[in-house]
């Protein structure tokens, strides 16, 4: 039991140390309330709700909450209702041990906003100890010459409880010769004086045996009982006595084990075996028997095991010299612990934030409290974090901290900090305390995706696959999450004429561009629009870029041969004088081509002739010529079929087939091709009717007319080359050109079905015929007049 009732005591002085600490850090008091020990789990203490003046809701919205001191959670929270509960069973003899009144600090904690409230709970004592003596048997030598009225201390009793429940009265069984007393220590404990009432008589009666009976204050009271044996020995009339009645004596608590604490002396004026003093610890408390040692020869009391300022600040223990006799006195030694610094500072962390959004304003991310066991100097401490980090340290209320940030933070620029909370005391040597915590910060979508590129340039070869991958565009966002997943999608066109949708797709997912169908380069050669990519914030961001699709050319067309025509009905013959030199121009085959670059290069090659050798066509202009002179030996009529082809891969060709009537000069009649020939001699045959009165006259006019061109030809072509040269550019007719033969530079002649824009360059010793805008009948152009002068690669130049 004794045992038990010093560890009640080393407890009790632990938590008056704890509560004095606690006492001095809050903004407000609470309280004091009051809960009877043993009070079952559950029970109800106060309503805090009512008591802070806040509504059923405000607790839980304010995240109230019970911070205690120590590791147990004596006292529990309802948020929703404010009760304060009792969380366990509470022991006040555990808690407190002797200590009254036996006072629980707690403190009620507010984080939204930061408020933080002291209060105290008084645990009552009830009388559920009775007293009990730690000897069994009291034994007493007294010598028969004692006189009345001397006394002698007994050991007390020893009652957990405290107050009015604790031990308040001794008695002793009836008897004769003695009575007893009850005192009072210093600490408040009593204990029971054995006093002599009546003169001993060894003869008479050499032992006494009473019964020592401790009685608390309880209702009813409790009680212990003790034998106390009484032998009466010879007389040994003087007591030793010591040199102090009080030794009081400080020692450091990092004194090492063995340390000498005092020297005590008592003196004793008999002699022989009843002048020996020997030296014990009178009713000595199990802490102090666990920490102090005396020796009963030398009276030199050392230390048994180090001492710690902060677990028990003092001792106090009575010392008793014996004599051989029995005789004894006592004196107290009252043994002072100084502080050392031997306890670094402790961090609490009472509450956390993380993650924190970013681009916040000023935020709170922790509350911590500081503690340090110590004392004075010893336990003042100082709180710092590092510099360079965007946060500040607040006092809160003493020892509480609040961890705040400076600015808004930025999750692009750095997405987690580590901060370190260094505590550092003002002892000698200074102690200090690193805490780590890690703050993370959360993204917000403040980052727009951002293209690799503001435009991209895509080539695709015409008559393309359709679905065909022509290229990628990009995006990132330096976001997190959800709000740097980009999305990307085709943005309306300028030109709502522009078909864009039926032209490219984009994957949403990774901005993949397909073309949906198959390009044309001759319909259209480029066309541009713009993509969006945007994340999947609240709200998305997005941007744009310009993608621009430019199409080569392929060689899939064919040179069309614009004069002579061949589809006619009538084929179209060309005039040869006889008397025309070597080199004469007979006509000139032109030809367009639908391609580009390259595959628009024509070249011309004569395949057949009725007279080989007679005529030859140049390679890079389609002019026929004659190669030699003519003799009268050669046929009147001649049949060339020329070769147009290109320079593609593979290259396409044409071919023509010219008709040519050799005269002996302009004013021969024309003579009819072979086919008209033989139906001339059928009719010849026939009668004579009106129909050949029809045909003299027809062809009659048609000379007339083909001279009348010629003459209108060659006046505009004089004109042609004036203007050229004044203007010095090219000029377009507004209407057709005539519908006849027309000879252009005098060497030639054009088919009657067609329309050009026609560019005459004068001042050359070629002048250059540049078919612009051919209007082909049966044959459909999907590029406008203003399309082809933009963009040359439609242009076909031809010397004549």
């Amino acid at each position: 039991m004794e045992m038990g009732w010093m560890h009640s005591w080393r407890q009790r002085q632990v938590l008056v140390f704890f509560v004095l600490l606690s006492m001095s850090g809050a903004s407000a008091e609470l309280g004091p309330y009051s809960v009877v020990e043993e009070t079952e789990r559950g029970s109800f203490v106060t309503n805090l709700g009512k008591d802070l003046g806040l509504g059923l809701t405000e607790m839980f919205t304010r995240a109230a909450r019970i911070i205690s001191q120590g590791s147990k959670e004596h006292l529990q929270l309802k948020v929703q209702t404010g009760d304060l509960l009792i969380n366990e069973k509470l022991d006040r003899e555990e808690l407190c041990g002797q200590t009254e009144p036996c006072l629980l600090y707690f403190q009620v904690l507010m984080e939204k906003p930061l408020e933080i409230f002291q209060a105290e709970l008084r645990v009552k004592d009830i009388n559920d100890h009775s007293p009990v003596f730690t000897e069994r048997e009291m034994i007493l030598k007294i010598p028969e010459n004692s006189l009345p009225g001397i006394s002698f201390p007994l050991s007390n009793a020893l009652d957990l409880d405290v107050g009015s429940n604790n031990v308040q009265n001794y008695k002793i069984s009836p008897n004769s010769h003695f009575r007893v007393l009850t005192r009072n220590r210093n600490d408040g404990r009593k204990y029971p004086e054995l006093v002599l009432d009546k003169e001993l008589d060894r003869e008479e009666e050499q032992e006494i045996s009473l019964t020592l009976t401790a009685l608390d204050g309880g209702s009813p009271p409790r009680y212990g009982t003790v034998q106390v044996h009484i032998e009466v020995i010879d007389s040994n009339d003087n007591a030793p006595e010591f040199e102090q009645s009080l030794y009081k004596v400080h020692i450091p608590e990092n004194s090492p084990v063995g340390s000498l604490v005092v020297t005590v002396s008592a003196s004793d004026v008999d002699s022989g075996v009843y002048g020996k003093i020997s030296y014990t610890f009178f009713q000595p408390s199990e802490d102090i028997s666990k920490t102090l040692e005396v020796n009963p020869m030398t009276g030199e009391i050392r230390l048994r095991k180090q001492v710690d300022f902060e677990t028990v600040l003092s001792y106090e223990v009575d010392i008793k010299a014996t004599d051989g006799g029995g005789l004894s006195g006592k004196c107290t030694l009252l043994l002072q612990i100084v502080d050392v610094n031997d306890n670094p500072p402790e961090v609490t962390i009472s509450a956390l934030t993380s993650p924190i959004p970013e681009n916040s304003p000023e935020t709170m991310v922790a509350v911590f409290s500081v503690s340090d066991p110590d004392s004075g100097d010893n336990g003042k401490t100082i709180s710092s974090i590092q510099d360079d980090l965007p946060f500040l340290l607040k006092p809160s209320v003493k020892n509480f901290y609040s961890l705040v940030t400076r600015r808004a933070l930025d999750r692009e620029e750095r997405a987690e900090y580590n901060i370190t909370i260094t505590v550092t005391d003002m002892g000698t040597p200074r102690l200090k305390t690193q805490h780590n915590i890690t703050v993370l910060v959360s993204d917000v979508n403040d980052n727009a995706p951002a293209f690799t590129q503001a435009s991209y340039t895509l080539r695709v070869r015409e008559n393309n696959s359709p679905a065909l991958h022509i290229g990628t565009v990009s995006a990132t966002d330096t976001d997190a999450g959800a709000n740097a997943q980009v999305t990307y999608s085709l943005l309306p066109p300028a030109d709502p004429h522009v078909p864009l949708a039926s032209l490219v797709s984009i994957n949403a997912d990774n901005g993949h561009l397909f073309a949906l169908r198959s390009l044309d380069y001759e319909a259209l050669r480029a066309f541009e629009f713009r993509v969006g990519a945007a994340d999947r914030g609240s709200p998305p961001l997005s941007s744009q870029a310009l993608v621009r699709v430019l199409v080569e050319d392929d060689n899939d067309n064919a040179p069309f041969v614009l004069y002579p025509l061949q589809n006619t009905s009538a084929p179209c013959t060309e005039l040869l004088p006889r008397a025309a030199e070597p080199g004469y121009l007979v006509t000139k085959v032109v030809a367009v081509d639908g391609d580009a670059g390259q595959n628009a290069w024509l070249s011309y090659q004569l395949l057949k002739a009725t007279e080989p050798g007679l005529f030859g066509v140049w390679a890079h202009n389609g002019e026929v010529r004659t190669a030699r002179p003519l003799s009268e030996r050669d046929a009147a009529r001649h049949r060339l079929l020329v070769l147009v082809k290109d320079n593609g891969e593979p290259p396409l060709s044409a071919s023509v087939t010219l008709h040519v009537l050799l005269v002996d000069g302009f004013s021969q009649p024309h003579l009819p091709p072979p086919e008209a020939e033989a139906e001339a001699e059928a009719a010849a045959a026939a009668p004579a009717d009106p129909l050949t009165v029809y045909l003299v006259v027809a062809l009659a006019s048609v000379s007339s007319l083909f001279l009348f061109s010629v003459l209108v030809f060659v006046a505009v072509r004089l004109c042609g080359r004036g203007g050229a040269a004044r203007a010095g550019r090219c000029s377009v007719p507004e209407g057709p050109f005539p519908g006849h033969l027309v000879d252009v530079s005098g060497t030639g002649t054009l088919s009657h079905s067609y329309q050009y824009q026609v560019c005459l360059t004068g001042g050359t010793g070629t002048s250059e015929f540049k078919f612009l805008k051919p209007t082909i009948p049966n044959l459909e152009s999907q590029s406008t007049g203003r399309e082809i002068e933009e963009n040359p690669s439609f242009r076909n130049s031809f010397g004549i």
